[in-house]
């Protein structure tokens, strides 16, 4: 597909508006099917509609009447589209070929329709029989051990594919099932549960109607959730004060016009008829975080102090402290004695910015935290993310409404997946109850992470994998070092809608295998099927699919992961295969069984408006922590001095393009970063231009400035003035990948710290990413 040419300008309009309509409107003419398109995107977010494919936000009771942002319309128009790769498509193009393809294009190439196995010979993926890919991939199955066989899953999967997947694994003896929150929000689901009870958020779409201020950390909302920015408008005109810590300005975090409000419409052109989001809005140093919130609760504990001393009312909720929680006094005494010479060095942030945005903190009722992969992809994420929970504990703002802690989750049903079993760590897993349900010893060994799967396949320790969805290969860091092992495995299987760059990376034996999407009816001996997926508040909706199959070939994910389990496992008359499939319900009741706790009444409640939230214990100042209250962390990094930087080296940040989702591609036009025609873009703050004596469009390279032996450049980087941080820089997810060590990752989660890569920046030729445009 042709480029434009290069333009970079910034862009001056909202988030929302014209912009968005107009970006909507060009997906549609791009993708074809516009009858489809026009057709189903009412029904998107809706009851008995189809969930949204692409970010997890929550799915409000009463929906708007277009319950759909920007970006879900774009990876719904993406899904419909009327393009076709079928065998023809592949006899005419070689893998070596396709690999030299961009991520944009390879996707674009359209739907996948037959089943695929790789031909070593013509170097071609070439059609199968379904029957015939489903008996050669259990051969391979059980040749080789299980405890070198990969099972990773994607955040998109539904709740009834993932529970049977990871059933699967475990059937077969292994407990490698990394996932994409491996990457992502994995550094949340270790935090929360050490100082909560709970490995998820705390806050309802309902609570945004009752809170009276909201800090938002690392969460870009205008590209990674868009949806959010209604309420986030709501809140804004009820004079909600919303407190920006973000390193970047961000179009999405600072003003919004409805698309869906003809009144803002039609005065979207004139200045000031927008919303102002922000009320404050710190650019923070990358990594800087953990800094800035100790600063805060400094302010808080300061003015508690303080009022108490006086005689006055405290600041900081002590009966909630004294009933609740543990580590109290701990935690203030380092807090008493951190010096703000070393929270504004760590943060980048002054004293007079961090005491006004906790006095703002200390004089509202009820408060709800938001984050991101600002927080999480860090190498101290996890404190990061447990000294924000100690910034709410300090004022109660747990378990109370309108208030709570919110991490922004990214894939449809990423955090749904963990919530039914598919996780490395056995310890989250109730195996006890799978093995009395289905008759078997589940491994108890603790499996692979992403970041352990990716070290293995490079090792050779790897013999096989199975993607349920996803890009794998493309979403991982250290990119290069990982791609040039991968050939080495036995055994590569992909299940997947459209081509992606992971599929041209073929094992030995190789299967592509073409699934239903979301959006399609799903047929099945008992009839039309209907799924589940669980958003980033915990509540879990229904999704049934509205579009016919884009080809008569393709099976559904259950069937596949079904067929395959057929095929690889020894029979277990406990575990009805063939009836899971015939009837999607009866997985719904297979999983109320292993969690009752949390899907009572599964199927009676699929449809419930808005969702039916899942337990938390949290919500309701309940502590599943081993004290049985909510701890606060005294920090051990954050207090620590900062080792000074060398000269010249920068901290990358890592980030996506309004017009991507992960790692599929839309197109080159990131609207609000005013780039259009390339990803190609090292954004940088002026004063480090003037500094290392770099001039606006100049092209340079990247090197990653940790010293493992490893030598990791990138090359063709075009210089671009950008409101970042003076010692950061920014450029785009997964062209940056190769330049993230394996190594460089959070401190007990294992997330890639993608957001705070130290490199440098010179003139010297090196090659460009892959697909780079």
């Amino acid at each position: 597909m042709s480029q434009k040419a290069v333009k970079i300008e910034p862009y001056k309009g909202p988030a929302g508006g014209w912009g968005s309509a107009q970006s909507l409107l060009n997906a549609v003419r791009r993708d074809g099917a516009a009858q489809d398109v026009l057709r189903l995107l009412p029904q998107q977010n809706k009851k008995d509609g189809f969930a949204c494919v692409s970010c997890a936000w929550a799915k409000p009771a009463s929906p708007h009447p277009f319950e759909f942002c920007e970006n879900g319309a774009k990876a719904t128009t993406w899904e419909l589209t009327s393009r076709r790769a079928t065998p023809e498509f592949f006899a005419r193009h070689t893998v070596s070929e396709l690999r030299l393809w961009n991520d944009h294009d390879l996707e674009y190439s359209g739907r996948l329709t037959q089943p695929l196995r790789y031909d070593r010979e013509t170097d071609r993926y070439v059609a199968v029989a379904w029957e015939e890919a489903f008996r050669a991939i259990g051969a391979e199955l059980r040749q080789l051990r299980p405890e070198t066989v990969v099972f990773y899953a994607s955040g998109r999967a539904s709740l009834e594919t993932s529970y049977m997947y990871q059933l699967f694994a475990r059937l077969y003896g292994s407990n490698h099932l990394p996932d994409s929150s491996n990457m992502c929000h994995e550094t949340t689901s270790v935090a929360l549960p050490q100082s909560i009870g709970v490995p998820v958020g705390t806050v309802l779409l309902e609570d945004f109607d009752h809170t009276d201020c909201i800090l938002s950390f690392g969460q870009n909302t205008g590209t990674n959730s868009p949806r959010m920015l209604h309420p986030l408008q709501k809140a804004a005109k009820r004079n909600v004060p919303i407190i920006i810590f973000n390193p970047l300005r961000e179009r999405g975090l600072e003003r919004f016009v409805n698309p869906q409000n003809p009144i803002e419409m039609a005065g979207n052109a004139f200045a000031g008829s927008d919303t102002r989001l922000d009320s404050q809005y710190h650019q923070l140093k990358a990594g800087g975080d953990g800094a800035a919130i100790m600063g805060l609760c400094k302010a808080v504990i300061a003015a508690d102090d303080k009022a108490r001393a006086a005689g006055r009312a405290p600041v900081v909720d002590h009966a909630f402290i004294a009933e609740h929680t543990q580590g109290f006094e701990s935690f203030a005494e380092s807090v008493r004695a951190m010096e703000w010479s070393l929270i504004e060095q760590r943060s980048g942030l002054s004293r007079t910015a961090l005491e006004g945005a906790a006095n703002v903190y200390c004089n509202a009722r009820a408060v709800i935290a938001k984050f991101g992969m600002g927080l999480t992809q860090h190498r101290d994420g996890v404190e990061t993310v447990r000294l924000l929970i100690n910034l709410l504990l300090l004022r109660g703002n747990i378990g109370r409404r309108g208030a709570g802690i919110l991490p922004v989750r990214g894939h449809s049903n990423v955090q749904g997946q963990r919530t039914v079993g598919i996780s490395e760590k056995p310890e989250l897993v109730p195996l006890d109850r799978l093995a009395e349900q289905y008759h078997f010893e589940p491994p108890r060994w603790e499996g692979w992470s992403t970041v352990d799967a990716c070290q293995a396949v490079i090792d050779g320790e790897a013999k096989g994998f199975i993607g349920l969805g996803g890009n794998f290969a493309r979403a991982v860091p250290d990119t290069e070092r990982v791609e040039s092992a991968w050939t080495g495995l036995r055994l590569t299987v992909h299940v997947a809608t459209k081509l992606n760059r992971s599929h041209l990376l073929p094992g030995e034996v190789c299967y592509l295998l073409p699934c239903l999407g979301r959006l399609e009816v799903d047929h099945q001996a008992s009839g039309p099927q209907a799924v589940s997926i669980e958003d980033s508040t915990a509540c879990i909706h229904g999704s049934r699919g509205k579009r016919e199959p884009a080809s008569p070939d393709l099976l559904s994910e259950p069937r596949i992961v079904a067929e395959m389990a057929k095929a690889a496992l020894p029979s277990n008359p406990h575990v009805d295969w063939d009836g899971w499939v015939g009837d999607y319900g009866r997985v719904r009741d297979a999983i109320e069984a292993t969690y009752p706790q949390y899907f009572e009444r599964f199927n009676e409640r699929l449809f419930q408006p808005g969702g039916f939230p899942r337990p938390l214990g949290a919500r309701d100042r309940k502590w599943a922590t081993k004290s049985g209250k909510a701890e606060f962390l005294t920090p051990t990094t954050v207090s620590k001095a900062q080792v000074a930087v060398p000269e010249g080296v920068l901290q990358l940040i890592t980030l996506r393009s309004n017009d991507q989702f992960n790692t599929t591609i839309y197109g080159y036009h990131d609207r609000f970063r005013g780039v259009q025609g390339t990803r190609m873009i090292l954004f940088m703050n002026r004063a480090d231009m003037r500094r290392q004596g770099f001039q606006e469009g100049e092209l340079v390279s990247l090197q990653c400035a940790i010293e493992d032996g490893i030598m990791r450049r990138l090359g063709g980087f075009r210089v671009t003035p950008y409101a970042v941080p003076e010692g950061c820089c920014a450029a785009y997810y997964p062209e940056c990948n190769p330049l993230i060590p394996l190594s460089h990752h959070a401190e007990g989660s294992k997330v890639p710290a993608a957001k705070s890569v130290p490199v440098v920046i010179d003139r010297q030729a090196a090659p460009r990413p892959f697909g780079a445009i």
